[in-house]
């Protein structure tokens, strides 16, 4: 069969040339006589496969020489631990935006090392909008400043960076990394599970700045200590070799590209073939504040339960599948991450206004 078009918040789609390589190189990668899954971590063929990788993603990102890149195991939801673990050492304390259901489980796990304060919270209006970070007054003692960058579930995210008045930012950026152009400068840590824009699950990208390694409690485990990590070169146990691998061919696909800024620029467009339809349709509507609307992640509604349900069981046999919402927004909701060609948008677009025309 065809391939259909993918708009899963998570695994997401995967660019078709990157699985091709992969195809072509399973059973014998580049001579080695064995498939990537199974040589040894250990290995010279190995190793270049993982130093390659984070070099083009330091690359592409510009990452400053004064940070380190971890592929570590455990998913972004592991970092809501490790980062109080290894961060929360001075004011036992953290600052916290809250906008949606990942923060509120950050929140939940950091409370379990020392105090969380919630600075600024959407959650009155269902998270589909980011509070207003310039109006913060973060000057209290704390540890770190903590946000979401992207909110995958209620297609929000943040524009302008809080002023955290010297203290290291936070970003999970599991959903929208590696989509728009960031500085890396401006956090002291940047984590990301790869199931979305990075390559398959398995492996979180963890760029950390070098002053905030080595402050974990003695009573921190081994394997939750970022130093651990960071000496061992990502490989204190076997690392998630297949998943770094893939995402290695996905960081060379996105400099191929032209790097991150060619990939924004390609991101916008997809946005905004989508949004501009739902600000001019009579029947579909977005759910997400104009002014914090998510590159990755747009949900939509029907004006009912039934069209919605109609319009997912009859895009799904277009081919435009895994587009039901979150069950806390409800409708639809595409996820248009790097790998989404804008062909794919834009025949949704298409399918989306004829739906509109045969059922207003």
């Amino acid at each position: 069969m065809n391939r259909v078009y993918n708009f899963s918040a998570g695994p997401a789609t995967l660019p078709v040339e990157v699985l091709e390589q992969a195809a072509q190189e399973m059973v014998n990668y580049k001579g080695t006589g064995m498939s990537v899954m199974e040589m040894s971590h250990r290995s010279k063929a190995y190793e270049e496969i993982i130093n390659n990788a984070e070099k083009t993603l330091r690359e592409i990102m510009e990452i400053p020489d004064n940070y380190k890149v971890l592929f570590l195991q455990g998913g972004a939801s592991l970092q809501f631990a490790m980062i109080p673990m290894n961060l929360m050492t001075k004011h036992k304390k953290a600052l916290m935006l809250n906008t949606g259901a990942w923060s509120k489980k950050a929140i939940s796990e950091a409370k379990k090392f020392g105090e969380v304060v919630v600075k600024a919270s959407s959650e009155d209006k269902t998270f589909n909008y980011i509070p207003d970070v310039e109006s913060l007054d973060l000057s209290e003692d704390a540890d770190y400043v903590y946000i979401t960058n992207n909110n995958t579930i209620y297609g929000t995210r943040f524009t302008t960076l809080p002023d955290t008045k010297g203290k290291p930012l936070v970003g999970d950026m599991s959903s929208n990394i590696l989509s728009e152009k960031i500085d890396v400068s401006q956090y002291g840590i940047i984590f990301a599970g790869a199931q979305k824009n990075i390559g398959p699950a398995g492996v979180t990208v963890v760029i950390i700045r070098e002053d905030l390694i080595g402050h974990a409690d003695a009573s921190v485990p081994t394997m939750l200590d970022y130093k651990t990590h960071v000496d061992n070169d990502s490989m204190f146990n076997t690392p998630p070799t297949y998943s770094i691998y893939i995402a290695g061919l996905v960081f060379e696909w996105i400099k191929k590209l032209g790097g991150v800024s060619a990939m924004e620029k390609i991101n916008n467009e997809k946005a905004n073939i989508l949004y501009n339809y739902l600000d001019e349709s009579k029947l579909f509507s977005g759910t997400a504040e104009k002014k914090d609307r998510s590159l990755m992640n747009i949900p939509f509604i029907l004006p009912t339960e039934e069209l919605n349900a109609q319009f997912i069981k009859e895009a799904a046999a277009k081919g435009f599948v895994t587009l039901k919402g979150h069950r806390s927004v409800g409708g639809m909701r595409a996820s248009i991450y790097n790998a989404m060609p804008v062909e794919g948008v834009q025949k949704l677009v298409d399918f989306m206004k004829e739906f509109e025309a045969k059922n207003s």
